[in-house]
């Protein structure tokens, strides 16, 4: 009998955003790419920061500072936008810098803490890596349904 070994542990990408460190995971994330010009659209919520054009494919941008209701910092050159797919649509998100691809243990993590979280659908868990924290994003959740259906017209 072959010593087939089911995973238990998760492959993330993390990232920061203020003083937090973030994690996304990997299956979810496209590709990492440098902070390009963003074309803005009209009369769309503040946290779309507008669209990019990646190789001929129109990519809206999200900056989840603003989603989070975070401190807005400038962008530097450690600014990423992280290719992810969200619910069936791919979808940029802005970040102040990835850091690392990690592999936690599943049991490393724990649900979010829910004194503390007012709207915790975007929080997946957190997850304990040595002596530091990562709050494992849930992107699925990070659009409300009525967001999803207007980036639908911007991705026709």
């Amino acid at each position: 009998m072959d010593n087939v070994q089911v995973s238990h542990e998760l492959q993330l990408v993390i990232f920061r955003l203020a003083k937090e460190e973030f994690g996304l995971p990997i299956t979810k994330v496209q590709e990492i790419i440098r902070m390009v010009p963003i074309t803005k659209l009209p009369q769309t919520p503040s946290f779309m920061e507008g669209i990019i054009n990646l190789r001929s494919r129109i990519i809206p941008i999200i900056d989840l500072r603003k989603r989070f209701q975070l401190a807005i910092s400038n962008h530097d050159e450690d600014t990423r936008v992280i290719i992810v797919e969200v619910n069936g649509q791919t979808v940029g998100v802005v970040v102040d810098a990835v850091t690392e691809v990690v592999r936690l243990p599943q049991a490393s993590v724990e649900p979010p803490p829910p004194a503390f979280i007012l709207d915790a659908r975007y929080i997946q868990g957190v997850g304990k890596l040595d002596d530091r924290l990562l709050i494992l994003l849930e992107i699925d959740n990070i659009l409300t349904s009525q967001e999803e259906i207007a980036l639908k017209q911007i991705n026709r």
